[in-house]
């Protein structure tokens, strides 16, 4: 065999997986591999607020859905609803106030 029948395999190789790779991203990105269609950017309901592990198979997920939390334990084998209907901290997402200049002044 050639060199140039080497060559000619591995631009073959190249070009299949990109496609692959291309077709893989396409589905991921148009939600043809779950099923569902994807809202449109700021219109979602839900979010992960915070993941805490718990041990190397355990963690705590805080999930938000519209203006509720709801804190949720996930393992290997189940996923247990702790807590339902938190309702969001007054200030979420802003720094917390610092005392001691409060204090100061």
């Amino acid at each position: 065999m050639e060199v140039t029948t080497y060559f000619r395999f591995l631009l073959a190789l190249i070009f299949v997986l990109g496609l692959i790779g291309l077709l893989a991203w396409a589905a991921r990105r148009y939600g043809v591999l779950r099923g569902t269609v994807r809202p449109a950017p700021g219109a979602r309901r839900l979010e992960v607020v915070e993941i805490a592990p718990i041990d190397s198979k355990r963690r705590l997920l805080l999930l938000r859905r519209d203006t509720m939390e709801h804190l949720i334990l996930m393992s290997p084998t189940n996923e247990l609803v702790i807590e339902t209907g938190i309702e969001p901290p007054v200030n979420a997402g802003q720094n917390p106030p610092n005392l001691l200049e409060e204090a100061q002044q």
